[in-house]
């Protein structure tokens, strides 16, 4: 009776290994990232030494993630992405001490070729996408003016406090929506939750549209940040604050000799209590260009502010100009120069040499 069965059991063991073979087929988990290291000097805006650094994320900050799909047919997707930041310059997780060990992205979500994408989970705001796409040093935060005068904090001791954009380049605890291409337009729309009851959310929603057709591009995102409290982990918010809303433009024009990129911006801070300065008006805008020079590029950028409330304003230039060369696909080499100027204070720069790997 044995020998009877055994033929059947090897077909039924090679019919379980092929099954097994199709289903991982359908699915795919991808380790991937990239370390970015540079030597040099920085001095700050009003600041009296320079320091001298060997640093992590010059070009870009650097990361690590892991990411994957599951095809469960009739064209939906389940998606994932676990994904953080880390310091190459002392091994440590995150952007800063503190920092979750996924702040890049943390989501799980499903994907339809008809209907679009649904995120849940620490999500990268539509409003950074749109700041880092239309500008030539895209998310340095070393050497790009446009995230300088978006997401970093610059204050006349006081007497103004500049947060930039309040609520980080990703947000927890949120639903992001992205639609379908049509015709070379998309639009993305995040919602995050209070988790606090009886509090639906902290009032934190924004969305943008992008456009790509051939060399040109276009978005424009506007996002609002309400709290009823200080939120916890958000750097340099001002004492009262209330309400932000921003919003933003850009275009790009891809010449092929030359790139050029533009974007403009507003910021209102709402702060109470007229002891506190009053509200915040932040404008500024962008240039700049991409010039192809044998295996790399020459980036260059400068940007315009002027931040005011009811006791006083500044005005802010800054500029840079960096070459980035490819060593291969995955490998390039950089070096950048950064001016910036306040006019209430002495001039700060940064300069550096590095290196991008991405895996």
């Amino acid at each position: 009776m044995q020998k009877q069965y055994k033929p059947a059991l090897k077909l039924a063991a090679v019919a379980a290994t092929l099954l097994s073979g199709a289903a991982m087929a359908q699915s795919s988990v991808t380790l991937y990232g990239q370390a970015d290291m540079f030597v040099g000097g920085f001095k700050d805006v009003g600041g009296a030494d320079r320091a001298w650094v060997a640093n992590s994320g010059g070009m870009q900050t650097s990361y690590w993630g892991i990411k994957g799909t599951e095809d469960l047919g009739s064209g939906n997707k389940a998606i994932f992405d676990l994904n953080g930041f880390f310091r190459t310059d002392s091994g440590s997780m995150g952007r800063f001490n503190g920092d979750s060990m996924f702040s890049r992205n943390a989501y799980v979500g499903l994907q339809n070729d008809k209907y679009g994408t649904v995120k849940l989970g620490r999500n990268t705001t539509p409003y950074f996408i749109s700041t880092i796409l239309f500008n030539p040093l895209v998310d340095s935060y070393v050497f790009s003016p446009a995230i300088f005068h978006t997401y970093l904090v610059s204050a006349v001791p006081g007497k103004l406090n500049d947060p930039g954009i309040i609520g980080d380049s990703g947000w927890n605890n949120s639903v992001l929506y992205s639609t379908p291409n049509f015709g070379g337009l998309t639009a993305n729309v995040i919602y995050s939750f209070g988790e606090q009851p009886g509090k639906t959310s902290e009032n934190k929603w924004g969305g943008n549209l992008m456009y790509f057709s051939g060399p040109f591009a276009a978005t424009l995102a506007y996002q609002q940040v309400k709290f009823n409290i200080q939120p916890v982990g958000d750097l340099g918010v001002p004492t009262g604050f209330d309400r932000q809303d921003a919003v933003q433009g850009g275009i790009t024009y891809d010449f092929k000799v030359v790139k050029l990129f533009a974007q403009a911006q507003y910021i209102k801070t709402r702060i109470n209590g007229a002891a506190n300065g009053g509200d915040l008006k932040h404008t500024n805008g962008q240039i700049g260009a991409s010039v192809p020079v044998g295996a790399g590029n020459v980036l260059v950028s400068y940007s315009y502010d002027k931040t005011k409330n009811d006791v006083t304003d500044f005005k802010r230039n800054t500029a840079a100009i960096a070459y980035d060369y490819n060593l291969s696909k995955r490998t390039d080499v950089y070096a950048a120069y950064y001016y910036d100027k306040r006019n209430d204070a002495e001039h700060g720069d940064t300069f550096g040499v590095g290196m991008r790997h991405k895996f």
